[in-house]
């Protein structure tokens, strides 16, 4: 992973919590690195130890602290980093969703090494779609809900998500059911 996601969860904690415990996760975790930069690529394990430790640190589960993330990460560091292409994305949350198998095409053009999840919409209607979620990394199910919920927030339209199938139960990747409101007339 990018220095921009280690970079991004000390920001998160930071922000929420105060300077001082994002020393002290830094700490459990074994970070001796006092600045990560953003465009320069890291062992994932590091991503993993941190969140870990973030978790131990603030009192809640590592799926709890994944969906906090994700969320930060759409509204504040997608934001900052890549905001004209959030902009971009589509009009709407539903064509947003529809255009994100093709996201990590323009934001690998920004970070050459990025390996991304890849994602299919399915079953698509007025109201609702079917997102598969096909990651390498194993345990960032709860981030992809964060991130939903976070683009929810940003295009202003409540959301159900569902999780229909799971890789972790074993199934050959995530998918999510995603609904909103009824379109307006």
């Amino acid at each position: 992973m990018y220095g921009i996601v280690t970079k991004a969860i000390g920001d998160l904690i930071v922000s929420q919590h105060g300077g001082a415990q994002w020393e002290a996760v830094q700490e459990k975790a074994g970070v001796e690195v006092d600045f990560l930069v953003g465009n320069e690529p890291y062992p994932d394990e590091l991503a993993y130890r941190l969140v870990g430790a973030a978790a131990e640190t603030l009192g809640c589960s590592a799926d709890e602290f994944l969906v906090r993330f994700g969320e930060f990460w759409v509204l504040k560091t997608g934001a900052e980093s890549y905001g004209a292409l959030l902009k971009s994305g589509g009009a709407s949350l539903k064509d947003f969703l529809i255009k994100l198998p093709n996201f990590h095409t323009r934001v690998a053009l920004i970070y050459p090494q990025l390996r991304p999840p890849e994602f299919a919409c399915t079953d698509i209607g007025e109201t609702s779609l079917r997102l598969h979620y096909f990651t390498e990394r194993p345990g960032l199910t709860s981030f992809m809900v964060g991130l939903l919920q976070g683009l929810s927030k940003l295009y202003e339209t409540p959301l159900e998500i569902a999780l229909v199938a799971s890789k972790d139960a074993g199934a050959s990747h995530d998918i999510f059911e995603v609904a909103w409101g009824a379109p307006e007339a």
